[in-house]
């Protein structure tokens, strides 16, 4: 093949045929640093065969039945420093058939959710802010909850505890013993001020020597007058010294 030549020649090579063969050695280019594949929470990641999950009962005195939460999660960047444990999907089971529709509504909605990946802390407050119009109860450890759905809100919470996904803020060592001290005061009050108004009543002969005491905690293990605070949303608020406190998380309506 002929190649014609337009251009004034100004020097030329003879290429050998080892040369050929052997190209230039390129400059040599500092290693690049292993990046780390880190998988990220998308509508496009495909589910697992297999998913971890947790299932919680809720006994409502709203419902007949309990209700059993089931909130499956996917690990992401398993075996690496990146792995962690994400929500993928929930589901509600139980005897009570009634709620069924907004049951299997509730649970795909936040299964949309949990799969949009990004940040679903939010669901938590959303759920936790819905009030019941027939009015809401007392679970145990006198924790009041407005609604059937703000508990389900509740469960997921302490679901993202457990992961991870959410953490509590820690109380201080401080806090702590001001509670206990607060307390302990509340209940020598309390104590002493029975003692004075058994002492104030007329003798009763058929009343036996030894008689049991009463029971000063409620079952929730908060003195029994105690009222709601609006802080922590626990039967733990009593007076002190004409002011609110709460022997639980700490709060005084007085600062």
């Amino acid at each position: 093949m002929a190649i014609k030549i337009e251009t004034k020649i100004k020097g030329y090579q003879v290429v050998k045929p080892e040369d050929k063969a052997a190209p230039a050695a390129a400059p040599a280019q500092p290693p690049e640093a292993p990046k780390a594949e880190v998988i990220q929470m998308h509508e496009s990641l495909e589910r697992p065969e297999t998913l971890v999950g947790s299932t919680y009962k809720i006994k409502s005195p709203l419902f007949e039945h309990a209700l059993y939460v089931t909130v499956n999660d996917i690990v992401l960047n398993a075996g690496t420093p990146h792995e962690q444990r994400r929500p993928f999907e929930i589901f509600i089971n139980s005897k009570n058939m009634d709620h069924f529709q907004w049951i299997v509504a509730l649970t795909r909605i936040l299964s949309a959710v949990f799969r949009k990946g990004g940040d679903v802390t939010f669901i938590v407050e959303e759920l936790k802010a819905v009030f019941d119009p027939r009015g809401g109860y007392f679970k145990a450890g006198g924790i009041y909850m407005p609604s059937i759905v703000a508990e389900i809100g509740g469960v997921i919470e302490q679901h993202m505890k457990m992961i991870g996904l959410i953490h509590d803020p820690e109380m201080s060592d401080s806090t702590r013993a001001l509670i206990a001290e607060k307390r302990a005061a509340y209940e020598a009050g309390a104590a002493a001020k029975k003692n004075s108004e058994i002492s104030a009543a007329p003798a009763i002969a058929a009343v036996p020597a030894a008689a049991p005491a009463a029971d000063s905690a409620d079952s929730n293990g908060f003195p029994p007058g105690a009222s709601l605070c609006h802080k922590c949303n626990t039967k733990a608020l009593v007076l002190m010294d004409g002011c609110q406190t709460c022997l639980n998380c700490g709060y005084s309506k007085c600062g």
